[in-house]
């Protein structure tokens, strides 16, 4: 099998010669756009010879819609406007996806990183500013989050339609258990979610569900049971959701995960025994069908990446 085979046959739970495996981590803030940003991603895809890559959406994270700005109250959101598919914000991730595609030909399958529509809220304002206008006014919230649902699914559309791209790595966030409860996630923040996810559904069979636990804290899992994606991706070890559990959770479909991503990880701190061996009883407690490994979520900047190749050489043995 080449690489795009392999990749997609587990996506839908076909046989496999072997597991593919993916990892990722930030580039450098100041080498992250233009040639430098492009270069990056194709370096490291050669260095660990990846089975696929995940485009990082890094130099791209703040969402800079001019009437975020000029909010003052929670009412002031109904006056935001979508960016539009021309701006540079979306027109810069797309040149960067078919530059990196048109380098590739074809070898491999790669994926765009898409935020939900609220995290890129919480990235254009704050946090805390989000959190009160939404208490204080939460249909104008409602509002702007539909609005850059907008942009998040022109995007999403555009990477996989330009930028030739398989389909997108959409994270989903703002599901901790602090934070909402289920109710209120579902009433507030699902809508946004399921519009970006539907429409990159309509461009792409090969979306990628990433239940982000970013903050380290639970999230209400439960809020993203019903996404349609074709591969599902947790943190397992925040979440307490084993690869077994998650399978059966997210209707049998292709999951991908296992490490721990963050310093004390087998991964990043272990010894190559180690490594090694924990690669090999993922594969023993879930199969080799319907699985990518794969960590909870994007690895320090300063792993040592040769790591990766040990997980790689030992799935080839098995």
């Amino acid at each position: 099998m080449n690489k795009r085979e392999r990749v997609l046959a587990a996506f839908n739970c076909q046989e496999v010669d072997r597991v593919p495996a993916g990892f990722w981590f930030h580039f450098p803030e100041d080498e992250s756009l233009g040639e430098q940003g492009i270069q990056h991603h194709l370096d490291f895809y050669h260095q660990i010879d990846a089975d696929f890559i995940k485009i990082m959406c890094d130099g791209y994270f703040d969402y800079p819609n001019p009437y975020i700005k000029e909010i003052k109250k929670a009412s002031d959101w109904r006056n935001l406007k979508p960016l539009g598919k021309d701006h540079p914000f979306i027109r810069g991730q797309v040149e960067r996806c078919r530059a990196i595609n048109d380098a590739l030909k074809g070898e491999c399958c790669t994926f765009y990183n898409v935020y939900n529509p609220m995290s890129s809220m919480r990235f254009g304002c704050s946090d805390e500013m989000l959190m009160a206008h939404l208490k204080e006014d939460p249909e104008a919230v409602m509002y702007a989050l539909d609005v850059i649902a907008e942009d998040n699914a022109a995007l999403a559309e555009l990477v996989i339609t330009e930028g030739g791209c398989d389909g997108i790595y959409y994270c989903v966030q703002n599901a901790e258990e602090k934070r909402f409860t289920y109710e209120e996630y579902r009433k507030y923040v699902t809508p946004g979610d399921k519009k970006v996810l539907e429409h990159a559904n309509k461009f792409s069979d090969n979306n990628i569900l990433h239940c982000c636990g970013w903050a380290g804290d639970k999230n209400r899992m439960e809020v993203w049971q019903d996404y349609d994606a074709k591969v599902y991706n947790w943190a397992v070890f925040i979440e307490g959701m084993s690869l077994a559990e998650g399978r059966e959770f997210f209707h049998h479909r292709c999951i991908m995960g296992g490490f721990d991503n963050r310093p004390q990880g087998v991964l990043y701190s272990g010894t190559k025994e180690e490594v090694q061996s924990y690669t090999k009883g993922l594969v023993t407690a879930i199969g080799k069908k319907g699985y990518i490994v794969g960590a909870d979520c994007t690895f320090p900047r300063d792993v040592d990446v040769n790591r990766f190749t040990w997980v790689k050489d030992t799935l080839k043995e098995l």
